[in-house]
């Protein structure tokens, strides 16, 4: 194997560290975002689980709307 292109011309001593400097941040800040993720994830769905529900009176509100609309004065 040529050994040259690791050495990238003499500058290889400068850009293998700057690689692996930037390789292991982006690791490192991968997996505190994703273990970010994961928390807020819990407290959304603790917070959000149930879907809120409303309780829908129809039948109440056409008595009224036929007695509005029938003209009658009681």
């Amino acid at each position: 194997m040529n050994l040259e292109f690791f050495i990238l011309g003499g500058y290889g001593q400068f850009v293998w560290p700057a690689f692996v400097f930037s390789f292991v941040s982006c690791t490192v800040l991968f997996i505190k975002a994703k273990k970010e993720l994961k928390i807020q994830e819990k407290v959304y769905l603790t917070e959000y689980a149930e879907p809120l529900t409303i309780k829908i009176e129809t039948a109440g509100e056409k008595k009224i709307i036929k007695k509005v609309l029938s003209g009658n004065t009681i």
